[in-house]
């Protein structure tokens, strides 16, 4: 006899995944708040109106879900839960893949089946639809008020000047922010334009930072990047980068790297002094760590640009990036480093590499810890060094433990690039000592340090 009979009306049983036999209506489910306490017109509504319960689920994606909605199996929303004869439920699909695989228990209490058909919960299915269906509604509503919001600020600016344009800039750059259905509104009714046409010669710092913090959240196509590539916009986004609060120095820097992206871009327009020192201000602040990464992403950017490397260079950023590199994480380090290694392949870039002191120091530890990227750009900027002076470098470098690094790159399973020039720099390194000299200086305890 069986230990459980569900119950021939539609049910939800075992609320939270109990399997006790406790059974709830719909009603009882929305008086006691498992749809969120939902006020009773509200819920009429939602029933009301018929919605595909697969394309709710999609797009509202939510993280959090009642417990009892979710199929045991999956572990995801149930659309079509169907009840075992041990009155546990899944979603249909998963529960016959389980029994066509000659399964005859029960997933959940492991049960054997006396019975192994499957009864569609109504109850359940009801519970879940009207729910999501609450919850797709608000989302609609709420996006539908954003929009329309959106599109008020919008045509306020267009009216509108001084601190009242100002206010309009902040309250919209608020919205596109949060709202994706906000910026599709800006878009589609030619706002990238608009906020372009504020930045100019005679735009003020306060209307141009909120300008650009929208349009940074905004998918600008070749015809507005262009437009906004004119001398006189780059100018006051390279002025505001340098004197804006830090949001507004990152945006600055996001939005100019957006800018790269579009084929037609020109290194000249980042061939600038006051770009390059603002950027280095940005990742140097201490005060704002925050800003490193997006800092470092544009020099990266840059540096892919060969024409401009001479003036990166030229301003310092080498010795300056040097001495950041212990204090940056995984993701900023790579392109720091991905940086010093595009100044190396320039002949004043290798002298400012050799001319810090902690370049060496600094690049052999960075061997075999961090990624084999890393491992990577260190083993590239330290034989660029070492080449330009063999006899002064080489011994820093084996004195700093770089043979005995050089040695575990060889014998572990990194990229064979790798493994030849770990060979190229340990070849370079040995010339200046006898063999049983260097053989002591290759002591892999020296590796840990």
């Amino acid at each position: 006899m069986p230990m459980f009979l569900p119950s021939k009306r539609d049910a939800v049983v075992g609320y939270e995944g109990g399997g006790d036999g406790h059974v709830l209506d719909l009603d009882t489910a929305v008086k006691d708040g498992i749809l969120g306490g939902v006020d009773a017109g509200f819920v009429g509504a939602a029933v009301g109106e018929k919605l595909d319960l697969k394309k709710m689920i999609e797009e509202l994606n939510l993280s959090e879900v009642p417990s009892v909605f979710i199929c045991p199996i999956s572990l995801e929303p149930m659309q079509d839960p169907v009840t075992l004869c041990t009155g546990q439920t899944y979603e249909r699909s998963n529960i016959l893949k389980w029994l066509g695989l000659g399964h005859f228990t029960c997933p959940t209490t492991m049960q054997e089946l006396w019975d192994d058909s499957v009864t569609p919960n109504k109850t359940l299915y009801h519970l879940i639809h009207t729910w999501f269906t609450q919850k797709y509604l608000l989302m609609r509503k709420r996006s539908e008020d954003v929009q329309g919001r959106a599109s008020e600020l919008f045509e306020t600016l267009k009216k509108v000047k001084g601190q009242a344009r100002v206010q309009a800039l902040k309250e919209l750059q608020q919205v596109v922010a949060t709202h994706a259905t906000a910026r599709k509104r800006v878009i589609d009714e030619g706002g990238v334009a608009i906020l372009s046409s504020l930045l100019g010669p005679f735009t003020s710092h306060v209307v141009g930072s909120e300008a650009i913090g929208i349009l940074v959240n905004l998918s600008l196509d070749s015809e507005s990047k262009t437009n906004l590539m004119q001398p006189a916009k780059i100018s006051l986004i390279v002025d505001i980068l340098n004197e804006g609060c830090i949001n507004t120095k990152i945006n600055c820097a996001r939005l100019i790297e957006m800018l790269m992206e579009e084929k037609d871009f020109r290194s000249e327009i980042v061939s600038s002094h006051s770009l390059l020192v603002g950027l280095m201000r940005l990742v140097k602040d201490k005060r704002h760590p925050n800003g490193v990464l997006p800092g470092l992403s544009l020099l990266r950017t840059i540096c892919l640009h060969k024409e401009v490397r001479g003036l990166i260079v030229s301003i310092g950023v080498v010795p300056q990036l040097v001495e950041l590199l212990p204090t940056l994480d995984f993701d900023s380090l790579e392109l720091a480093l991905f940086v010093l290694d595009s100044l190396s392949t320039l002949q004043e870039g290798r002298v400012a590499l050799k001319e810090c002191s902690n370049t060496i120091p600094n690049m052999v530890r960075l061997i075999m810890r961090i990624s084999e990227t890393c491992t990577q750009y260190a083993l590239s900027i330290l034989w660029f060094v070492c080449s330009l002076a063999p006899d002064e470098c080489s011994s820093i470098a084996v004195d700093a433990g770089l043979a005995a690094k050089l040695l575990l790159v060889i014998q572990s399973g990194c990229n064979p690039v790798l493994k030849q020039r770990s060979a190229e720099l340990l070849k370079l390194c040995s010339l200046n000592y006898s063999d049983t000299i260097f053989i002591s200086k290759c002591k892999l305890t020296r590796t840990i340090q």
